[in-house]
């Protein structure tokens, strides 16, 4: 164990011991994807907020297991306004795995981020999604490839990477390979802490053209808000979208800027007919008083 794997978690070096055992796929892989940033562009059109739904079965981080048919999730996601999906293909801790990715993307036309710890460039080939995770905490480590031989391996494949940072460090590192959508992922893999002044520490380090998602944290409406404010283009949400009724959950959590826009729109009204009726009482003494 290097010194930088032993600040991580003991759930984490758990995860990234499997990680690096895992086998890859035969063949290399030709992926036509769906493009993220413009399906991120269309529901800013539409008045959504971009989340990032993600079909979790289970984690390290929470309780309980869902059981319900992972494209059934994926499908009410979607039918509440649900951008793209991510979908857990870790087996040993998410209870993911690629045949759940590949059965989803063939029922939506969203965008689809496989959500593993990809380690290897042969890990690459194992299914095809549209986006690929590539958590720079894990990678340029002993028996990892780099961050950038992956992004390219991942880019010449036809995926889009997600690259995942948590520190000014990995931001760079992800900027200097050339990053194009960027996670910025509020909870700490060494304590499992989640802190959202993370995402806005670090958000005014990314360049406007980079699509910027903020990860892990984002329970409420108001935590949309707040990411929002702060720079975010997406979010990615899993667990409060996977506690309850999920098509619910998504519709309230990709339509909170439409809620605050309504509540601004309604007090300018309120205040627009405030002021008129105070004008029209002012020209009406006036009137009174040249009449006298």
């Amino acid at each position: 164990m290097n010194a930088s794997e032993d600040k991580l978690a003991p759930e984490v070096r758990s995860i990234l011991a499997a990680a690096r055992e895992r086998s890859g796929g035969e063949g290399t892989l030709d992926v036509d994807a769906r493009s993220f940033p413009e399906a991120v562009a269309t529901a800013e059109a539409a008045g959504r907020v971009p989340v990032v739904a993600e079909v979790k079965p289970t984690s390290p981080t929470t309780d309980g297991e869902r059981t319900d048919d992972p494209v059934a999730l994926a499908r009410e996601m979607v039918a509440g306004g649900a951008t793209a999906l991510s979908v857990l293909t870790e087996p040993e801790h998410f209870g993911g795995s690629t045949e759940n990715l590949r059965r989803i993307r063939e029922a939506v036309d969203v965008p689809v981020l496989r959500k593993d710890f990809v380690v290897r460039e042969e890990q690459l080939d194992v299914v095809e999604s549209d986006l690929v995770l590539l958590i720079a905490r894990f990678l340029d480590e002993d028996d990892t490839d780099s961050l950038a031989a992956l992004y390219e391996a991942a880019e010449e494949r036809g995926f889009q990477p997600l690259v995942e940072v948590h520190t000014r460090a990995e931001l760079d590192r992800a900027l200097d390979v050339g990053a194009e959508i960027i996670g910025i992922n509020n909870r700490d893999l060494g304590k499992l802490e989640v802190n959202l002044g993370t995402f806005e520490l670090l958000a005014p380090h990314v360049p406007e053209d980079v699509t910027l998602l903020a990860e892990s944290g984002v329970a409420s409406v108001d935590d949309v808000r707040r990411m929002r404010a702060a720079g975010a283009d997406a979010l990615l949400i899993g667990t409060a979208i996977m506690d309850g009724d999920v098509e619910t959950n998504t519709e309230r959590l990709t339509t909170a800027d439409a809620e605050r826009t309504n509540r601004d729109s309604t007090a300018e009204a309120a205040s627009t007919d405030a002021t008129a009726v105070t004008d029209a009482k002012t020209t009406d003494t006036a009137t009174d008083t040249d009449t006298r």
